[in-house]
């Protein structure tokens, strides 16, 4: 991953990560998922990434829906 991203969530749910993907972007934030899973058995993480420049506002709209 490029230095200019930052990993800022990781969960082993993908819907998880999906929602917030999508808020984020709701909120003109870009954003990566890396999934880091096994493929067969579905263990492991996935990484949510966003631009260095975003990290505070990514994190603050993640804090504001904490309902996961």
């Amino acid at each position: 991953m490029d230095s200019n991203w930052a990993l800022i969530y990781t969960s082993g749910s993908l819907y998880k990560i999906e929602i917030l993907k999508g808020l984020l972007e709701e909120n003109e934030v870009d954003s990566v998922i890396i999934n880091k899973q096994d493929s067969s058995y579905h263990f492991g993480e996935l990484e949510l990434y966003v631009k260095s420049v975003d990290v505070v506002k990514a994190k603050r709209i993640i804090s504001a829906h904490e309902e996961f």
